[in-house]
């Protein structure tokens, strides 16, 4: 009689072991959403930093014209009246060796504002 319960004890034992391990409501499941979560919050931070950025760019264009002439000088190439622009190009070199070729030089564009 002893040797049946042990028996059942024990096969209970292994079935509820294996629900523990091996299932895919088990151990496995869990370590995987912790897993999720983790990666979830580094990409929540992530989006929220960008967040702040553009709430902070979107103050500081509607608060002032500074950010508006910034903008405008650096994406849209443009410049305020009376000042100059000066652009350097690079010459381009042809890959000759370095004994025979001169030095590079630059060349200078000027653009003035015009209203």
């Amino acid at each position: 009689m002893t040797k049946g319960v042990v028996g059942v004890l024990v096969c209970l034992t292994v079935l509820l072991q294996y629900r523990i391990g091996l299932s895919d409501d088990g151990v496995r499941e869990a370590y995987r959403l912790r897993q999720a979560v983790a990666q979830q919050t580094s990409t929540n931070a992530e989006l929220t930093r960008r967040n702040d950025q553009l709430a902070a760019e979107v103050a500081d264009l509607k608060s002032g014209m500074t950010a508006i002439e910034e903008r405008a000088r650096s994406e849209l190439g443009m410049i305020a009246a009376g000042e100059s622009f000066y652009q350097v190009v690079p010459k381009v070199v042809v890959a000759v060796p370095a004994s025979v070729a001169p030095p590079a030089k630059t060349t200078v564009a000027t653009r003035t504002a015009q209203r």
